[in-house]
């Protein structure tokens, strides 16, 4: 077997690993990082329950190779809360119970960060159709489009605090 060093950034780590060069990306996060978050469901990209984030970009990363993670930055669930404090999204989805078994929930979530990236206030249409590569057996989706939206109203108000002048982080952003 062909084996590759890859180094790449993970949750914020820099991770350098042995890898084989068939080896699909979610299988290293499971197997060798042991971040289980990343769900593996249908192995075709059909129901998104293996999203992460690469770069940023929501990729389903069961169909992709982790040397073609070369030099990347991987976001996955384990990544999301931050300091013990859940995410806008996490807390959207406790919040306004989009989910119910969880089992679609952590591609869900990564798939709303990536969108919410590039378009900080969708629209009801846009979120369908970001999440419309996520299946959900249990919600329905209406929970989950309500969830996506808390998040979006909850980043846009910590925002719009930290640029106000006078807060500690608009003060520093002015500096």
């Amino acid at each position: 077997m062909s084996r590759h060093t890859i180094e790449l950034t993970v949750n914020g780590e820099a991770v350098s690993a042995e890898v084989e060069a068939r080896t699909l990306l979610v299988h290293f996060l499971r197997e060798q990082l042991a971040l289980t978050g990343t769900h593996i469901g249908c192995d075709t990209t059909s129901c998104g329950a293996c999203t992460v984030l690469v770069d940023g970009v929501p990729i389903k990363s069961c169909t992709a190779f982790a040397v073609q993670a070369q030099g990347a930055a991987i976001e996955t669930i384990e990544g999301v809360a931050r300091d013990g404090a859940l995410h806008p999204l996490q807390e959207g989805f406790w919040e306004k119970h989009g989910l119910q078994c969880g089992f679609c929930t952590p591609g869900m979530i990564l798939t709303a960060k990536g969108l919410l990236a590039r378009n900080p206030q969708p629209t009801e249409e846009e979120i369908r159709w970001a999440i419309s590569g996520n299946l959900c057996r249990c919600t329905g989706y209406n929970k989950i489009v309500e969830a996506i939206h808390y998040a979006a109203g909850k980043l846009a108000s910590t925002e719009k605090q930290a640029s106000e002048p006078g807060s500690a982080t608009g003060e520093e952003a002015q500096s």
